[in-house]
């Protein structure tokens, strides 16, 4: 098969690898615009440029994979099919009809569950017990072609989004060789119209892109919504909290884990946001012995352990080591207002 293959982020490496290592041309690779920063330094590669780089594939990254200048030039490249991963932009019908059966696309959930730009994330957000990668025959709505395959696996209890992307992008590759082999069989676009299962809408739930201010922690939620939250967003744009202190002072820390324990403190004077260290957590092990760690945070319905803290321009460190910097203070709190987070509310819903 000649194919074109669109992808911008590690996702798509490892099927677009497994493509060149089957015997396929690889006619062109598109993937994202270079985008510029404030700072004087080159940004770094996205993934799927630098693998393009890497193997000296032809490489573009038009501005709009849309407009007409772009669709006539990947008619001109006269190509079998495109193989779309993780690349950024929907196409438009006339940009999937520029190929003699149009286009497939690798996603990273079952859909119809999680259309979107960021499944894998909302997965773990929405407390999935399963995950999994869908290859569809591509139409202009997104992610609502035809299923051609499916293969899922279970979500670790304390697996973050970019441990869970990194092992679905490996699931994806055998679906993606298969998906390829059927499409294969094909002569025209008309030929395909009876491939795959088609999606029930009705099952369809949305994975939209996240925002930076969607890290920011708030404990005024079940403690297990915020280690979800914690997790799904790993390592992009991760978690952080801005702590207050008795002298008016704030420090915004960036919190990479946290472990989940759920028990009632109805009956304690904490609030949500609170954090026991300390004095404190002694007063508390009298009551909850089992407790082990240097560091707690107070949530709706328990406690988060939090094992380490990234104070703002420092490098991460163990909680104890935070706490011996902060000896001083005898009581911080994780600023947090109730019913306030964009994020949690979603995840509500789900």
């Amino acid at each position: 098969m000649r194919l074109i293959l669109m992808g911008t982020g590690p996702f798509a490496v490892p099927s677009f690898q497994a493509l060149l290592d089957d015997g396929h041309e690889i006619a062109h690779v598109v993937t994202r615009p270079v985008v510029a920063t404030s700072n004087k330094k080159e940004p770094p590669a996205s993934p799927v440029r630098q693998w393009a780089i890497d193997h000296q594939l032809p490489m573009a990254d038009p501005i709009s994979i849309n407009d007409q200048g772009t669709v006539q030039w990947l008619t001109s490249l006269n190509a079998d099919l495109m193989v779309v991963c993780d690349y950024g932009q929907i196409l438009s019908r006339d940009a999937l009809s520029t190929t003699k059966l149009g286009g497939i696309n690798l996603h990273g959930s079952l859909l119809p569950r999680h259309r979107g730009a960021a499944p894998v994330q909302w997965s773990i957000l929405s407390g999935d017990s399963v995950a999994g990668v869908s290859i569809i025959h591509m139409t202009p709505a997104l992610d609502g072609g035809p299923v051609l395959s499916q293969s899922s696996t279970e979500i670790g209890i304390a697996e973050t989004a970019a441990e869970l992307e990194s092992r679905l992008s490996q699931i994806g590759i055998q679906s993606t060789l298969d998906s390829v082999a059927v499409l294969a069989t094909k002569s025209s676009l008309e030929d395909c119209a009876d491939l795959g299962q088609r999606q029930d809408k009705a099952l369809a739930t949305k994975a939209p892109r996240l925002a930076k201010e969607d890290g920011e922690l708030n404990l005024h939620y079940p403690v297990r919504w915020i280690d979800r939250l914690i997790r799904g967003l790993q390592p992009w744009p991760g978690s952080f909290a801005h702590l207050t202190f008795p002298d008016g002072k704030t420090l915004r820390i960036i919190l990479p884990q946290a472990n989940p324990i759920e028990m009632s403190l109805a009956s304690l004077a904490l609030q949500a946001g609170d954090l026991l260290f300390g004095e404190s957590l002694r007063n508390f092990r009298e009551s909850e012995p089992s407790l082990s760690g240097a560091l707690y945070a107070v949530a709706l319905d328990g406690l988060l352990e939090i094992p380490a803290v990234q104070p703002a321009g420092k490098k991460l460190m163990s909680s104890q080591e935070f706490l011996r910097g902060y000896a001083r203070y005898t009581s911080m709190k994780i600023a947090c207002s109730p019913g306030s987070h964009r994020l949690l509310n979603k995840m509500s819903c789900t």
